[in-house]
């Protein structure tokens, strides 16, 4: 049997003690609540038809009222599900953000790579043949290792490029030397005098800037879209305190229990226990907001100096300008060579007359970007533009989306509440339900943050007891916020990695004096020193013409292929 009917049905003699005049009057149908109940799916076995005595209410108003133990219960775990669906519901924006721009971005800049590598190989396969295959792991470990510092690796951006000229260096050695005879030992050996002999001029240098800087920004910029997705997925994901469900409860549906389900809460109310429910989340706004920030400057670091373009354009010119370096100072080269290593032993002379290129004394003209190949690599070139193109309009759309991102947690109040399926609105402010009856809220609207809810009058909070979840991710962002600074100074950061060693060490600093900011000091891990020439470099990478890095060895592979003949 219901519990309510044994609220009613009682013996006839205390029924006339214990009734008062005019209690029939008081007795009001429940019918509109039992009907608005049924609609929430519930069985209306638990509903009494008429209003009972409340003094079996915990929650709600002790007064005549039509909830029964049972409805308030299932009630009240009612507005905890719609509290939790409302807090996702209403942060789905900042997290689609994250998570729709992470992916975007994502597959543009990866897109970028694997298009360059696959024009270069395709190209070079089908022109040089067996020349560039020979070769061809020199250009694939540069791609490899680029993507790999990308995705979060343990890749020396640094010691990379130095290993990628030094193994350059020992493939061009043996090119202008082809009648002699080079050991693995002796080829090693060839490399230690990379920077001492300068063979490729100042070029590795300024790649070397270029390259860590433009890769520093995209790799720190896409781990800030991660870590901002994965906070933004976890603190949309509440679970209330007993006191914040009470407070949910007495404002959604203590009016069915009072008769009024039509009745919604007045605006001030809501405010005052959403504040007192999201405290800890409000508290996350701060850092948040300091992330949104730094993530800002970061993607205008894309769209200026460290932009990837920055390198994609002038690398084919300025390796081709190493190629002609190396060559005009062969002879040099290879007499300090010779003189630090050793006399190489000569090459067999049927080896030699077949290796040696016939125009070795040819000098290289200028690369010309307009001989650009106009077959399938030109229009793979073209789809690398349009790539680029497209990701430059995803970092400009990232940036406006993150704008409207801050003070997204301390805002969930207010924008929770303004939802009309919630509140009676600010504009009905005497015919609303403040907690007790329909009428105006009188108490003052609470501040923001976990300490502000000390004297919330709706929601009992213990303000000496922080969320810990929420301070982890507090923590996690401040850790984002410090690397997303470094990158945007041009200091390499170090990501976490399966590897023991630290990611990037060293890898370089992309700043200018007049470029990089002095307001951000931290400690990073040691950039290259910049001299005071530095700043020619981005004035050399402007004056470039347009080229992508599908094409940007073409000039490396038309200096072989005149080495060779």
């Amino acid at each position: 049997m219901p519990s309510w009917i044994g609220a009613v049905i009682l013996p006839l003699s205390g029924l006339l003690l214990s009734l008062p005049a005019g209690a029939d009057v008081k007795a009001r149908s429940c019918g509109e609540v039992r009907q608005a109940y049924g609609a929430k799916g519930f069985s209306l076995a638990d509903i009494p038809y008429q209003e009972i005595a409340g003094e079996h209410l915990r929650i709600c108003p002790q007064e005549y009222t039509c909830c029964t133990t049972e409805m308030e219960d299932k009630l009240s775990q009612q507005s905890k599900l719609e509290f939790e669906n409302l807090v996702e519901e209403t942060s789905h924006f900042v997290r689609t953000t994250f998570v729709s721009r992470h992916k975007k971005f994502d597959e543009f800049f990866r897109e970028l790579l694997e298009n360059a590598e696959k024009s270069l190989n395709d190209m070079f396969v089908r022109t040089y043949g067996m020349l560039y295959m020979q070769n061809s792991e020199v250009f694939q470990d540069l791609f490899t290792e680029l993507k790999r510092y990308y995705t979060g690796g343990n890749v020396n951006l640094e010691e990379m490029l130095n290993d990628f000229w030094a193994r350059l260096l020992e493939r061009m050695f043996q090119l202008i030397n082809p009648q002699y005879h080079f050991s693995e030992d002796y080829l090693e050996c060839v490399s230690k005098y990379t920077d001492q002999l300068k063979p490729f001029g100042d070029v590795p240098r300024k790649l070397k800037i270029q390259v860590t800087r433009a890769f520093i920004a995209a790799r720190t910029f896409v781990q800030g879209l991660t870590v901002g997705r994965e906070v933004a997925n976890r603190v949309s994901k509440v679970s209330p305190t007993p006191g914040c469900i009470r407070a949910l409860m007495k404002m959604l549906y203590c009016p069915y229990c009072r008769g009024l389900p039509t009745v919604r809460p007045c605006n001030n109310y809501c405010l005052n226990v959403m504040k007192g429910c999201l405290a800890n989340q409000a508290d996350l706004d701060t850092e948040w907001n300091l992330f949104i920030d730094a993530m800002l400057l970061v993607a205008e670091r894309l769209e200026g100096p460290f932009n990837i373009e920055s390198v994609m354009d002038p690398i084919d010119v300025k390796i081709s300008e190493a190629i002609m370096n190396m060559q005009e100072n062969s002879m040099q080269v290879s007499a300090k060579v010779f003189q630090g290593c050793g006399q190489p032993k000569p090459a067999p002379a049927l080896r030699s007359a077949r290796s040696a290129p016939e125009n070795f004394n040819t000098r290289f003209r200028p690369y010309n970007p307009e001989e650009r190949p106009t077959t399938a690599a030109g229009t793979s070139l073209d789809r690398l533009r349009i790539v680029w193109r497209t990701m430059q309009h995803s970092v400009t759309d990232i940036k406006e989306k993150l704008k409207l991102s801050k003070k997204v947690w301390s805002a969930l109040p207010y924008a929770i509440c303004k939802d009309e399926s919630v509140t009676a609105g600010t504009s009905n402010e005497e015919e609303c339900w403040n907690g007790h009856s329909k009428a105006r809220y009188l108490p003052e609207i609470m501040n923001d943050g976990l300490t502000n809810q000390i004297n919330n009058p709706e929601v009992d909070v213990d303000i000496t007891r922080p969320d810990t979840f929420i301070r982890q991710q507090i923590m996690a962002l401040r850790v984002m916020t410090n690397k997303l600074k470094n990158a945007y100074n041009g200091n390499d950061v170090n990501f976490q990695d399966t590897s023991d060693e630290s990611s990037g060490s060293g890898s370089g600093s992309g700043c200018m004096d007049d470029v990089c900011p002095t307001e951000f000091e931290f400690v990073t891990t040691e950039a290259p020193a910049v001299d005071p020439d530095r700043r020619e470099v981005d004035s050399s990478a402007a004056q470039l013409g347009h080229s992508l890095l599908s094409g940007s060895l073409v000039c490396i592979a038309l200096a072989w292929q005149r080495l060779c003949r």
